[in-house]
């Protein structure tokens, strides 16, 4: 599933993939003040800690039983600030869970997204930016021309070429190239395989059960947060019976929806996490159970709904020869 994959983009079609759009369904949490970093470093399920300006961050927000809340891309601002990009639907409750427990903490939280914009640069428009050959790879940061930050996000992989994703802060600026349309960003989104908790999908997912941990997105190393034992026992146990998969589908798939084996037709075997359609075809994203994924046999809905293909993830799964 893995592999390298050519950067040039050959193909007429993958010229869609290329330009710039503004994150609309995006939102960021701003956390200012001098214990803002160890507030989050006991919040999150990666180093916030060790977070300089150079680089950034995917990490999960979970609940006491490890169900992630919210998926954030973390970094730093120009003034020191951390930034916390996530979806705009689970903002909201996310800021308000998470204010209840900065207690004395010296940190503040507040939402950001009318001052900080977020949008999405991919393919020849990510590389053509000024600070390409300073996002050598996933979780590299730059300043962009405009005071912003410049994100390189998990490459997506299309016809087998893997196409730059960049997550940028501020203004687009004049270099962006051509409007991206929003169905081909989430069709990107989707086939890099990293996942991104929305309203539909809060308090379903343990990390891993997304690949969280897979796309950089959980440290083990870190200290507690809240989950962090039902995490690590998935983990370190072998407890873990499901995960994520790239698929195909023959009807738009939504996130939240649940996906059938014809196996074991009373319960579901998955559920959705996101899904894209571009140019007539559709795909998604999807928890399953392991040995589901195995038998090959899923619809999208109910048992005998659209039928559910599996596609190759761009990168291997932990463990996945076991």
């Amino acid at each position: 599933m893995g592999g390298n994959h050519n950067r040039r983009m050959s193909s007429p079609s993958l010229a869609a993939f290329s330009g710039a759009l503004r994150l609309h369904d995006w939102g960021v949490i701003r956390a200012s003040g001098t214990d803002a970093a160890t507030f989050l470093q006991g919040q999150l399920t990666n180093d916030v800690v060790g977070l300089g300006s150079g680089t950034a961050r995917l990490a999960g927000y979970c609940s006491a039983k490890g169900r992630l809340l919210a998926t954030f891309v973390v970094w730093r601002d120009a003034a020191g600030d951390l930034l916390l990009g996530c979806s705009a639907d689970v903002l909201a409750p996310t800021l308000k869970r998470l204010s209840m427990f900065v207690l004395r903490a010296k940190c503040r939280l507040s939402d950001a997204s009318a001052e900080v914009p977020l949008w999405g640069l991919a393919g020849a428009a990510a590389e053509g930016l000024p600070a390409w050959g300073s996002l050598r790879q996933p979780w590299c940061a730059a300043p962009s021309d405009e005071g912003g930050q410049l994100i390189r996000l998990p490459d997506a992989v299309v016809e087998g070429q893997a196409l730059p994703r960049v997550l940028r802060s501020g203004a687009a600026g004049t270099d962006a190239g051509p409007v991206l349309d929003d169905d081909a960003w989430r069709w990107l989104e989707v086939h890099s395989g990293t996942a991104r908790i929305t309203a539909a999908t809060v308090e379903q997912f343990v990390p891993q059960m997304v690949n969280l941990e897979a796309v950089g997105g959980v440290s083990f190393q870190k200290g507690c947060y809240p989950g962090q034992e039902v995490v690590a026992r998935s983990q370190y146990r072998g407890t873990l019976k499901r995960r994520a998969y790239l698929v195909r589908s023959d009807e738009p798939l939504q996130a939240g929806q649940e996906v059938f084996d014809e196996n074991d037709p009373d319960q579901p075997a998955g559920r959705v996490v996101l899904g894209a359609g571009h140019a007539g075809s559709f795909a998604g994203l999807v928890e399953l159970k392991i040995a589901a994924a195995d038998a090959g046999a899923l619809h999208a809905g109910r048992a005998d709904g659209p039928k559910v293909r599996l596609a190759a993830l761009p990168y291997e799964l932990p463990g996945a020869a076991a």
